[in-house]
């Protein structure tokens, strides 16, 4: 079995940084074999995509300690701690090489692991806390007894705040006051002459301010070393896992077409106003006005439709009726039947091409003339509010919708939009376009028969 020898030279020496495991300034120096190099970056991304995606819904702080407690014991755990321990570690630096690489990569991965961090250490009792803080090398001191008995009162207000009876009941680190603007902002210190004053129960925020600023230095320098060796020195390996996996998919598999086709050709109009979600009911619509689009359309329009079950033969029926209104049936037959055919793996390498994730389509550049890609992303407000409108969601869920969309959380923009249609929750979140499409054949096929409006898909 191949194994990364230059797995030392390609994670290790891009970070070099004092050692404390557990802060991750530095990488273990172990070979990793090139499945578990993989395997372990995406067990970690689908517990910060589960944090994000949490995060994007308003969890309320308890909600979001649960949450990443199932998600780390679903994703990482281990029945042996030191390798537990050594997953953790190696899972962190592959992502950290795999989003160093831009700006926007950077920004959401440090939100993340921040985060991540930040429910961890809150789920460690306050002895193992000090200790941590101890081995982080942070430099926070408890207040001194002298220092204490001179805001004593203060502190018993601020101990009252925060649940506690009195302020002797909780130790307290006297901080630059520019360092927990958070604790500031919610009245859960005492600041005096420049200094807060923060309890241990609330000294989670200091120790994070303290890992997100190692953390984005590091991301920083990890970037600089990626575009200036390693990328290349490790382009036949490394780099192509590195580039694909911030942008991986990791739910289920919608490359194969059904055994038996769940969408025919003659209820295909019907259910794509129905059961389309907006990035493909688009793509359909704009198909249907204008008998042509571009290769990205095409492409993601296409194995949309092959993933939700429909057949080869009718996939052909479609398009040649379709472009053969603008170009000619002979113009089809000879230009375009053969991309049909190769999408489903029987032309050229026989390759068995994956319908797009919600991920590869807001990843997609559109060009003037395009209409592929995400609505959510890509759509001016107008534009969007009014293919909202077209889709039956009422002015309320509109609002939450845009809201979303303005601050990027496009695929929950999408899950509030399906709940807003179809009068059901969508706990799963949305994820892959044909995800939304069997969601919604459910939903409308219990309600057809009669099932509870408000249920959950």
């Amino acid at each position: 079995m191949e194994i990364v020898r230059s797995s030392r030279r390609s994670i290790a020496s891009v970070i070099d940084s004092p050692p404390a495991l557990s802060f991750y300034r530095s990488a273990p120096s172990v070979e990793v074999r090139l499945e578990e190099f993989e395997l372990y970056g995406i067990d970690r991304l689908k517990v910060l995509k589960g944090i994000s995606d949490g995060l994007s819904r308003g969890r309320k702080p308890d909600e979001m300690e649960k949450l990443v407690n199932e998600l780390w014991r679903a994703n990482m755990k281990h029945h042996d701690a030191s390798e537990a321990l050594n997953k953790d570690i190696i899972s962190h630096f592959v992502l950290r090489l795999v989003y160093c690489r831009t700006e926007e990569l950077r920004k959401w991965f440090l939100s993340m692991e921040a985060t991540l961090f930040r429910y961890r250490f809150r789920l460690e009792g306050p002895e193992i806390q000090r200790a941590l803080m101890t081995n982080f090398n942070l430099p926070y001191k408890p207040l001194s007894h002298a220092e204490y008995e001179g805001v004593k009162e203060e502190l018993n207000q601020v101990a009252r705040s925060i649940g506690a009876s009195n302020s002797a009941d909780s130790m307290f680190y006297k901080v630059n006051f520019e360092e927990v603007p958070e604790l500031i902002a919610t009245r859960k210190v005492f600041v005096h002459k420049g200094y807060a004053y923060v309890a241990m129960n609330q000294v989670v925020s200091l120790v994070v301010t303290q890992f997100r600023s190692h953390l984005s230095k590091a991301l920083a320098l990890t970037n600089r070393k990626w575009m200036s060796s390693i990328r290349d020195l490790e382009k036949d390996r490394l780099t192509p896992i590195i580039e694909a996996m911030s942008s991986s998919y990791l739910g289920p598999d919608y490359s194969k077409p059904k055994e038996s086709a769940e969408l025919s050709l003659k209820d295909i109009d019907s259910v794509a106003h129905t059961s389309f979600p907006l990035c493909m009911r688009h793509l359909f619509d704009k198909l249907r006005e204008d008998h042509h689009l571009k290769n990205g359309g095409r492409m993601q329009l296409g194995l949309f439709l092959k993933g939700a079950g429909l057949s080869l033969d009718d996939a052909l029926a479609f398009w040649r009726a379709e472009f053969s209104q603008k170009v000619g049936q002979e113009r089809f037959d000879k230009e375009y039947a053969y991309h049909v055919r190769h999408s489903f793996g029987k032309e050229g390498k026989r390759t068995d091409y994956t319908p797009f994730s919600c991920q590869r389509v807001i990843s997609s550049p559109a060009a003037v003339g395009d209409h592929h890609g995400c609505p959510y992303r890509n759509f001016s407000e107008e534009n969007l509010r009014a293919a909202l409108r077209s889709m039956g969601v009422a002015e309320r869920p509109m609002e939450e919708v845009m809201e979303k969309a303005r601050n990027r959380h496009y695929q929950v923009a999408c899950m509030l939009t399906f709940e807003a249609v179809h009068g059901c929750s969508c706990d799963t979140g949305v994820n892959h376009p044909n995800q939304y499409f069997t969601l919604s054949q459910k939903a409308l096929a219990a309600r057809s028969t009669g099932g509870d409006r408000e249920s959950t898909v």
